[in-house]
């Protein structure tokens, strides 16, 4: 478990956006990065947060047997993991190891991920988000969040030029519908969104 710059200051102002335990908690983690017991009382409550604390591995395909009545000879099981930012495959696969202990077991990566660096919190950018928020919903807490899916943009962090993702499209916490069945915002919220995309472009290409 360990945090980054973009995870802590995420933890740090989420805090403010949630209630009792969970707020002292991000609060305290964010302070003391090395607190292991909020760290776990965060990854239990959610498991959005376990993601952006550690690396996370899932089974996600599992193959084997040739009947319905027979052992299988063979099992094949695809494991599909997040990786923080500065892990490695190798530590990944070394870890595996370490937590299955049996030799019987073999290992192999499908895919080798290419690490790229964090974009760092940029003050400029940062305050044109804060400041356009603001404007455009007040009450809202800006906080930057590290992605725990893929991102093209580790290919342009690779190549030094920082990236940003940015939308301004608000949606209804309680109707989340990403990559799923009739996926949709309110036209609103569209509009809402689309103005903020235009001002903020303006605002960071004075």
């Amino acid at each position: 478990m360990r945090l980054n710059e973009t995870t802590r200051i995420y933890f740090q102002q989420h805090a403010k956006a949630v209630p009792g335990a969970l707020s002292a908690d991000m609060a305290r983690l964010a302070d003391h990065p090395e607190d292991a017991a909020a760290a776990a009382r965060l990854s239990a409550a959610n498991p959005y947060y376990n993601a952006l604390l550690r690396t996370t591995c899932v089974p996600t395909m599992i193959q084997g047997g040739h009947a319905e009545n027979a052992l299988p000879q063979h099992v094949r099981v695809n494991v599909n993991c997040r990786l923080l930012p500065d892990d490695t495959a190798d530590n990944v696969v070394a870890t595996l190891r370490r937590v299955i202990a049996d030799d019987q077991i073999t290992i192999a990566l499908e895919g080798r991920p290419v690490p790229s660096p964090l974009s760092p919190l940029r003050k400029d950018v940062m305050a044109i988000v804060t400041s356009l928020t603001a404007q455009t919903w007040p009450t809202a807490v800006v906080t930057p969040i590290m992605a725990t899916g893929a991102t093209d943009g580790k290919h342009l962090r690779r190549a030094g030029i920082p990236v940003y993702g940015v939308s301004g499209m608000y949606g209804d916490i309680d109707d989340t519908r990403a990559h799923g069945r009739d996926e949709r915002i309110a036209v609103d919220d569209f509009y809402r969104g689309v103005d903020f995309m235009y001002r903020f472009v303006k605002e960071l290409t004075k």
